[in-house]
């Protein structure tokens, strides 16, 4: 089942956001990510059987200070 995770992720500068992104599109299960907010500090990451503190603390030990937001499933229309 497909799950929608955003994690707030503080990122200063747009290699940082750049170095988010990659972190996030390695993980396994991911189909798509993207940055969203008003600040481009939301990690939005979709896709299948994603370990999504896995990938938190990922982003926060090679990025900087990383909250898991939201998890949800998506549903199949």
């Amino acid at each position: 089942m497909l799950q929608k995770i955003i994690i707030r992720v503080q990122m200063k500068c747009g290699k940082c956001r750049s170095k988010a992104m990659s972190i996030a599109a390695m993980s396994s299960g991911v189909e798509s990510v993207k940055l969203e907010g008003e600040k481009k500090d939301q990690v939005v990451v979709i896709g299948d059987g994603v370990d999504a503190a896995g990938m938190a603390y990922l982003l926060k030990k090679k990025v900087g200070h990383a909250k898991l937001e939201f998890v949800d499933e998506l549903k199949d229309d």
